[in-house]
């Protein structure tokens, strides 16, 4: 069974850093492209960051890049969004996803996706 989860949310001050965590089980990462999403009350999901199967090539929203940075370790099964200076804007649920053999960050192009973490950037 394919499943995903996400870890490392919680409360942090505006400035402040947090590393986020997907683990994959029942399938491997290798030929999967992952994407973090993030998801506030009456908003669309939008895609924050998302990193390719194949050759690993990243994409970043706008409003975090440089900012933040994604990253994968296929022997862990492992994807990682390392979150610095964080703003209370960054506030949101905090979904990975995991889309086979594709190449985009659109929600939609996404079928499997982990239960979320929550990220609270507030002082």
């Amino acid at each position: 069974q394919l499943q995903l989860v996400e870890s490392g949310g919680g409360l942090v001050q505006p400035g402040g850093s947090l590393t986020l965590s997907c683990a994959a089980s029942g399938f491997t990462l290798d030929y999967y492209t992952i994407g973090w999403f993030r998801q506030v009350p009456g908003k669309e999901r939008e895609g924050v960051s998302c990193i390719t199967d194949r050759n690993g090539i990243t994409y970043y929203a706008d409003s975090v890049q440089g900012r933040f940075t994604i990253s994968r370790d296929n022997g862990k099964n492992r994807v990682y969004l390392q979150m610095n200076s964080l703003k209370p804007e960054d506030t949101a649920v905090y979904y990975c996803a995991a889309q086979f053999y594709g190449s985009t960050c659109k929600v939609d192009d996404y079928d499997n996706w982990g239960q979320g973490t929550q990220v609270t950037v507030s002082s």
